[in-house]
């Protein structure tokens, strides 16, 4: 099935310390009857070493600084989303081949993938990995390090049992557009976003749906009609799912015991204004949507008496970027912006919610399509891996605010 990729790496050690990968030639076109397994024999990377700075900035009365570690390069086109999957970090692009890279080195290990069209969505979920394609189907892959191909391919959803088990009933079908019927268990469109929580995976589409998708027997269990527009991203946390729209609201489904999902609340974005991210923080309380004005939109999760939140309230409006916002990622009390003007916003949560701009990432040269952010703690900071329309995989460090500048430099030697 899918091998590992000949890859031929040639160190050009210079001065110093982070690696910076680069593509050294472009595959080649290759005959229609090569192997999609194997990739291009031109495709060739190189590492050399080059010594970054270290940009320091005040703003609202907090030291920032980041540095960049590697720029990664290696997709034929625009990558479209990331993943941690355990020690590898994982990239997905207009082509069909999702790149494995090796931390903490960030060398290329491995890639995989199959189907038709761009890999939308990806999503890692104990030894498993989900990834979402424009062809409407979502694959699902075992990861074995024990195996010879890492990543294998054990079934595409809506299973073929799942098919089997739904198309003779009538009932099943659902009317997509005029004339043409498919069975409820299938997506009509491209799948754009996939999130997981509490052992269902849940995929939206550009075709408005909201599906669930139970990870012991991967069965279509639900699909939810839930927005007048595309569903452009997801996120999960406390029992609730949010999902972001073209319509310009972020809805929140819940349910009680084995009940079917339900909405619970809506939170309303700007007039004629799309949604195109959604992040919740780890407590639920926090929820913030990334709008196509460039705002981004913060609410307060209440509790009715019990542990679920019940209602949302408004409580920030901030204009984050001076072109859309793509992609966002929360690291504690610090909010990831990523924008079509090509920066990436660093924000930290205030009291009430509020967002406060403690920095501005610059280096890509096309908008920021997607953000990861480790969990790992790395010399005071973290570790935020972002995804670019330049075809580039860009790791900073992010250090975490501080009062004193001091503290700041200190940090900036561990990483020399």
């Amino acid at each position: 099935m899918f091998h590992h990729p000949m890859m031929t790496l040639s160190e050009n050690k210079r001065l110093s310390v982070t690696p910076l990968l680069s593509a050294a030639s472009s595959a080649t076109t290759t005959s229609s009857d090569a192997s999609d397994d194997s990739p291009p024999a031109s495709a060739r990377f190189e590492i050399s070493y080059h010594q970054f700075p270290c940009t320091a900035h005040l703003l609202s009365g907090s030291f920032f600084s980041y540095r960049s570690l590697a720029v990664l390069s290696g997709h034929k086109g625009s990558i479209s989303c990331l993943s941690l999957c355990g020690e590898f970090i994982l990239s997905a692009s207009q082509g069909k081949d999702i790149i494995v890279w090796q931390q903490p080195d960030l060398r290329p290990f491995t890639k995989f993938g199959q189907g038709d069209g761009s890999v939308k969505a990806v999503v890692t979920v104990g030894n498993k990995v989900f990834t979402a394609h424009q062809d409407s189907r979502i694959r699902v892959w075992k990861v074995s390090r024990s195996s010879e191909n890492v990543f294998r391919l054990v079934d595409t959803l809506p299973t073929t049992k799942d098919y089997l088990g739904k198309f003779m009933k009538q009932s099943n079908y659902v009317q997509t557009r005029r004339h043409h019927k498919r069975l409820w268990i299938e997506h009509a469109d491209s799948i754009s976003c996939l999130a997981f929580y509490n052992g269902l995976v849940y995929s939206g589409s550009w075709d408005k749906t909201l599906k669930v998708w139970r990870i012991s027997d991967l069965k279509c269990v639900e699909s939810i009609k839930a927005h007048d527009d595309a569903i452009n991203g997801l996120a999960a946390s406390k029992g609730i799912v949010y999902s972001a729209s073209a319509d310009g609201k972020i809805k929140a489904w819940g349910k009680e015991g084995k009940s079917s999902h339900c909405l619970k609340g809506i939170l309303e974005g700007h007039k004629d204004v799309s949604f195109n991210s959604v992040v919740v923080s780890e407590d639920g309380r926090w929820v913030y949507g990334g709008g196509s004005d460039g705002f981004v939109m913060g609410w307060e999760g209440c509790t009715n008496g019990g542990d679920q939140i019940g209602s949302w309230k408004l409580v920030c409006e901030t204009k984050a970027h001076q072109m859309a916002v793509l992609s966002m990622c929360l690291m504690g009390e610090m909010l990831c912006s990523g924008s079509a003007d090509k920066s990436i916003g660093i924000w930290k949560r205030e009291a009430f919610g509020k967002l406060s701009k403690i920095g501005v990432i610059s280096g890509h040269e096309g908008p920021v399509k997607c953000l990861q952010a480790s969990p790992n703690c790395v010399g005071g900071g973290f570790l935020l891996y972002s995804g670019g329309l330049d075809k580039s995989l860009r790791v900073w460090w992010v250090s975490k605010p501080s009062t004193t500048q001091t503290s700041t430099e200190e940090k900036s030697v561990m990483l020399s």
